[in-house]
């Protein structure tokens, strides 16, 4: 008897550690026994072929042929044993996303998996302890944007939930263009892709929307506009095509569908025809059921639902990118179409005029002067929305007392009713509000994203709190960017200048991202499930995957039992490769089988060069600009020649101290007397270059004569396609040196020039300018 009271006392102790679910679910990922499970194997081989997905075309990567590759079914409880074949001419690797295992097998290469070598076959094996809709894609580079990915489904042991039929829909997004293409596009900064997928914001329109003020606010903090996202795609895929028909649905069927995005860069909104659908599980995981249309999907998160066929019509399921920029569709059953509610285009315009009537500072940097020194809680309430009373909307109390993510978030709006949306912040989980309250939401300028994305309406089935015995270790991460480099990082620091976040086994990790910048970061923890905060408290979901959008604050918490190193980032393919990411680690010792695998060489993949240029062919003039960068230096060379015999070249090395500010060195030639190449005169120079509030670049430098010259220059976008152009400097004569005392200054030369450019293409313009060396004319810009 005694024996039994203290069994029971026992078992009762680690019952209160943390619930049944949150337990089994951050359990410690060992190797398995295969001895004892059913196993079962699948093959999957990666080949590049060429494949048309959006009217071209183009060399992609598949998987078995296809994209995206096909669903890798399971049952919960056997071990799972995957060959991958690389069949292509470059490295890859496959991680299993969302999916608890040995930390051998996550599949980022150079960290915890060896990359797998053209001609190689690599072989995954891992127990499997959890059932849900998983999905699994390439780490290496951009790879997943070329077709590396496909879903994952194991049914649980016993099934909790009734449908009649199951469909698997993996959303994705596809640019002809090659993806490391695209990413040193964005680099190089450019307003193309707004204004090919009609998001851009010229100026014209702007006045004519009475927005000039908050343009100008935009401006004064180094920022062009409200971005929500950076790229434009031709197409956006359900299952591989843009359109999708399932006739063989039939009436009052119940069919569960398993959604998984697996774009690259691309958030959705999805909308259903024929009623509302009902949310059954998110990541994997059940949730207590909630009728819920109008859903945003982040990048790689999943989401189940459980809809009825219409019993006359089939009905359609729309995906819309979150800019508004495209759709796609799948229809399920047959008739008539029963279509799914449209979701308005968001107005970038109304949602800069809003924020500038906020106390709203932006543009946090991406790049801090002394990384190492780096203060999040100050970068906090320094940067983000400031409260009426001058408090930080950031409110870091929210996460330590469970409260609702966009508590303090009170911007005195006009209408209450503004950030109401249905399905969210109401008690009763089956809730149907129609799906036209969803929709008038999204009409009021795209400020939603302050209420709109939360995820209040997930609620989990168990407690999945923590024993208030165990320590917790808080951290917070300010997500921040610079959209004209192109650099994303956490707190400043990009992941090639930080060190590793320490996990200590046995003790809760409580995470705070306060996102600084405009646009949404769907954040990625490998080999956990973590806690979402929300309005359930005790209830708050468990996630692998959160979105964190604009200027709001999300928290998480997970328990530490793990081992190794695990990756962490934003999804945001483009984002991750622009350096918003960490290691989060145990700090146990490496697995030896990876000791030729540097993880330098993944850190590497985040700070490489990239290298542009332009070249002006005009009746009056030529020029040449090439430009090689990464995160902190920069080479530059420029070439302008005069067909009246007016030249200039210079070759440079810069260093980014900061964002907006870096040094440089170099060597500049040019012709002395105007109109002669006679005399040509080499200099050494020096100085340092500036962006500065309202977006103007400014260069001071000094040459090895003591001859200071002083440049600004700006371009803006005045109309769709129509960029203006000028730039102005001037350099005084070595003699002001003598002359200091009596004040005297010696302007030796004034230079300027201004212009327009019309663009015709992604790497074609027609441009037009006057400079008062080389005179007036016109030509062509070729960008490159």
């Amino acid at each position: 008897m005694k024996n039994s009271k203290i069994t029971l006392l026992i078992c009762i102790l680690l019952t209160s550690v943390f619930s049944v679910q949150a337990q089994n679910l951050t359990e410690k990922s060992g190797e398995g026994n295969v001895d004892n499970l059913p196993v079962r194997e699948h093959t999957i081989t990666l080949k590049q072929e060429m494949v048309n997905k959006a009217g071209k075309d183009v060399k992609g990567m598949t998987v078995n042929g296809s994209i995206p590759g096909p669903t890798l079914r399971f049952t919960e409880g056997e071990y799972a044993v995957i060959y991958v074949k690389n069949e292509m001419d470059v490295e890859t690797s496959v991680h299993w996303h969302g999916l608890l295992l040995p930390n051998f097998y996550d599949g980022v290469p150079y960290l915890t998996t060896p990359p797998i070598e053209p001609g190689h076959t690599q072989k995954y094996e891992f127990p499997l302890k959890q059932s849900g809709t998983y999905w699994y894609h390439s780490h290496t580079m951009l790879q997943e944007q070329s077709g590396v990915y496909g879903s994952i489904v194991i049914q649980p042991k016993e099934e909790s939930l009734e449908y009649d039929k199951e469909l698997v829909m993996v959303l994705s997004d596809w640019t002809n263009e090659n993806p490391m293409s695209v990413l040193r596009f964005l680099k190089r900064g450019t307003e193309w892709y707004n204004w090919r997928k009609g998001t851009a914001t010229p100026l014209n329109q702007v006045i004519a929307r009475g927005a000039l003020g908050a343009q100008l606010n935009f401006w004064r903090q180094r920022m062009e506009s409200a971005d929500i996202a950076d790229i434009y795609y031709p197409a956006f895929l359900v299952n591989g095509e843009q359109k999708q028909e399932y006739p063989d649905f039939k009436p009052c069927e119940k069919v569960r569908l398993r959604i998984i995005n697996g774009a690259a860069s691309t958030q959705f909104w999805m909308t259903f025809g024929g009623g509302n659908p009902t949310i059954v599980s998110a990541d994997g995981l059940n949730v207590v059921p909630v009728a819920h249309n109008k859903t945003f999907i982040a990048i790689a998160e999943t989401y189940d639902f459980v809809v009825t066929i219409p019993e006359e019509g089939k009905m359609e399921f729309k995906i819309t990118a979150q800019d508004g920029s495209g759709t796609a569709s799948a229809f399920l059953g047959q008739g008539e179409m029963l279509p799914a509610p449209a979701v308005p285009r968001p107005d970038k315009i109304a949602m800069m005029k809003q924020m500038s009537k906020m106390d709203m500072r932006m543009g946090a940097p991406a790049l801090k002067f002394r990384p190492k020194k780096v203060d999040p809680e100050k970068m906090m309430r320094n940067w983000g929305m400031q409260m009426k009373d001058g408090m930080s909307g950031m409110n870091m109390d929210n996460a330590k007392n469970d409260m609702p993510m966009h508590q303090g978030m009170d911007m005195e709006k006009e209408d209450p009713e503004e950030t109401k949306m249905s399905g969210m912040g109401d008690d009763k989980m089956m809730q149907t509000s129609p799906p036209s309250t969803n929709m008038e939401s999204a009409e009021m300028g795209g400020m939603n994203m302050f209420s709109e994305y939360n995820y209040d309406y997930l609620k989990s089935t168990e407690n999945t709190t923590y024993s208030e015995d165990v320590h917790v270790k808080e951290i917070l991460l300010n997500l921040t960017g610079n959209m004209s480099r192109y650099i994303w990082s956490m707190n400043g620091i990009p992941l090639a200048e930080t060190d590793k976040i320490k996990i200590n086994e046995g003790e809760v990790t409580r995470i705070t991202f306060n996102n600084l910048t405009m646009m949404h970061h769907p954040m990625h923890l490998h080999g956990h499930f973590f806690r979402v905060i929300n309005e359930n408290g005790d209830y708050s979901p468990l996630k692998h995957t959160v979105n964190v959008p604009p200027m709001q604050k999300v928290t998480i918490e997970f328990y530490g039992n793990e081992y190794g190193d695990w990756f962490f980032h934003c999804h945001i393919l483009y984002h991750l490769m622009g350096g918003m990411a960490r290691v989060v680690s145990y700090d146990t010792p490496r697995d030896p089988r990876m000791e030729p695998y540097p993880v330098s060489k993944l850190v590497h993949e985040t700070n490489q060069f990239y290298t542009w240029g332009m070249a002006d062919i005009a009746s009056h003039a030529g020029a040449l600009n090439v430009v090689s960068s990464n995160i902190r230096n920069q080479f530059n060379f420029s070439l302008e020649y005069g067909w009246n015999k007016n030249v200039e070249t210079e070759f440079s090395y810069e260093y980014y101290l900061y964002d907006y500010v870096r040094v440089f060195g170099g060597v500049n030639v040019e012709n002395t007397t105007r109109n002669s190449l006679d005399d040509i005169k080499t200099t050494a120079v020096a100085g340092i270059r500036l962006f500065t509030p309202y977006m103007f670049n400014v260069d001071l430098r000094i040459d090895n004569e003591l001859r200071p010259r002083v440049g600004i220059g700006r371009s803006v976008m005045l109309f769709p396609r129509f960029i203006v152009f000028g730039y102005y400097e001037y350099q005084l004569d070595a003699g002001w040196v003598n002359d200091l005392e009596s004040n005297v200054g010696y302007i030796q030369e004034i230079v300027w020039n201004a212009g327009a450019e019309f663009l015709l293409s992604k790497n074609f313009s027609i441009m037009g300018s006057y400079d008062n060396r080389f005179g007036a004319g016109g030509g062509l810009s070729i960008r490159f």
